[in-house]
């Protein structure tokens, strides 16, 4: 018995060294030995070998039929002045100027009905369709074909990811998450000054690195020249926890969140030691003006890091760019946009938090292929005279939706857990009623 522990320990002697030797040091020193980028070359190949394969024998099986290239069904694009426009021209009884008619309920009926079937929000929080089967899920109804050579292949990929890839990625992330937690600790014990924050950056750094070696993330950086500066704000779009470990990995920001018990909270007590991070409670989340001042004070300091945001304020399925919310507009300061836009191929970055916890969203991320994503640095903006909260946040986001190649989507995000707004259906309500007006007034009703 005695010998079989003494094997065990030899072995994971050996298994620590080649973690700490070829991959750990190197990130640290934010080097690369190229095997990230083999890996990833090879996995190219053989995913393309995959769907050369499955395009091959759908050729030779019944395939079901293709999903429309704008979702389950097809809408029009035109506005509801033109639709119901377009349903009075084809009841000429019904031009009746000013007046509501029976044939004006069809329009709210058939977007009623488009939007049950599938409207934009909730489509937002289910995982992105893959253009091809990635050898991780069947989730594509275009990639039903099976033969006994992806069998084979897809056998061997769960035995990577599960049997390599996955103690590889655990050993990581303790490894990282343990010197973060300490390396803050020790580096809050000295007095402030210049030494202390620049050991500060090179522990969050170091740290966040190796993270990010934990999960084969390739990561490509545009306009590095528009990094956030201090003193900013930097505000992102939101598809997941990691979001923060990609940002990371290229520069130090400050955290903006509520204080967490457990794992959590030892992590936010000990990082904020040595950084100034802005942790609120939970009754003072409820308090925007609390909120406001913590974060104008902190921007007022131009020796501080860069606040992080995600104005979005939840996750979205790395296809669109939700309603972002006007708090972190209001502050004054400059913003500096950042896009995220991960490639979906080899893994779903997406964190579906009404389907998986925490924990099982971090077992997907390790038992994926890789993470890769391209981060665009926008130039830094700042209000215009005239211009509001909401006016700026509505321009900053269509700039990162442009960027990323996102839709921009002018819904709140939040929709996803709460009904639709009161006020909302009374705007509804009244754009209506000032179209039947204006529009269909018997002024008018001679254009129609």
């Amino acid at each position: 018995m005695e010998g079989a522990w003494e094997i065990a320990f030899v072995l994971f002697q050996v298994w620590l060294s080649i973690v700490v030797g070829l991959i750990v040091l190197p990130a640290m020193f934010g080097v690369s030995l190229g095997f990230t980028d083999i890996y990833i070359k090879v996995l190219v190949k053989t995913l393309e070998w995959a769907t050369l394969r499955i395009q091959r024998g759908q050729k030779e099986q019944p395939t079901l039929p293709s999903q429309s290239a704008n979702g389950i069904i097809e809408k029009d694009d035109g506005s509801m002045e033109e639709e119901i426009g377009e349903l009075r021209r084809s009841h000429p009884k019904n031009l009746a100027g000013g007046d509501f008619t029976m044939c004006d309920a069809f329009y709210f009926c058939k977007k009623g009905i488009e939007n049950i079937v599938e409207d934009q929000v909730t489509q937002r929080f289910t995982s992105e369709e893959l253009a091809s089967w990635n050898l991780l899920t069947r989730t594509n109804n275009n990639f039903r074909y099976i033969s006994v050579r992806l069998t084979i292949i897809w056998g061997l990929g769960v035995f990577i990811r599960y049997c390599i890839l996955l103690p590889l990625r655990i050993t990581l992330a303790v490894i990282g998450l343990s010197w973060l937690v300490i390396g803050t600790t020790l580096v809050g014990l000295l007095p402030s000054c210049n030494a202390k924050n620049w050991l500060s950056d090179l522990v969050h750094i170091t740290c966040y690195r190796i993270c990010a070696r934990g999960l084969s993330a390739t990561i490509r950086y545009h306009n590095k020249e528009n990094r956030p500066k201090k003193g900013g704000i930097c505000v992102a779009n939101h598809t997941s926890p990691i979001d923060i470990v990609i940002l990371a990995n290229d520069g130090c920001y400050a955290m903006v969140g509520q204080v967490h018990g457990g794992l959590m909270g030892v992590i936010q007590r000990s990082i904020v030691r040595s950084c100034p991070h802005v942790w609120f409670e939970r009754s003072e989340m409820k308090d925007r003006h609390a909120v406001a001042k913590r974060l104008k004070d902190h921007i007022a300091d131009k020796t501080k890091l860069p606040i992080l945001i995600f104005p979005e304020g939840t996750c979205i399925n790395n296809t669109s760019v939700m309603m972002f919310k006007k708090g972190s507009f209001e502050i004054g300061g400059t913003i500096y946009p950042v896009a995220i836009k991960y490639d979906p191929q080899f893994g779903d970055a997406f964190w579906n938090s009404a389907k998986y916890n925490m924990v099982s969203y971090l077992l997907r991320m390790m038992t994926s292929w890789a993470i890769v994503c391209n981060v665009w640095y926008l130039p830094p903006m700042t209000r215009q005279d005239g211009e509001d909260a909401v006016q700026f946040a509505n321009r900053v986001k269509s700039a990162i939706a442009h960027q990323g190649g996102l839709v921009d989507l002018s819904w709140d995000g939040g929709l996803k857990r709460e009904k639709v707004k009161e006020s909302f259906k009374e705007e509804q309500q009244k754009m209506y009623s000032s179209m039947i007006k204006c529009l269909f007034s018997p002024n008018r009703i001679v254009n129609y």
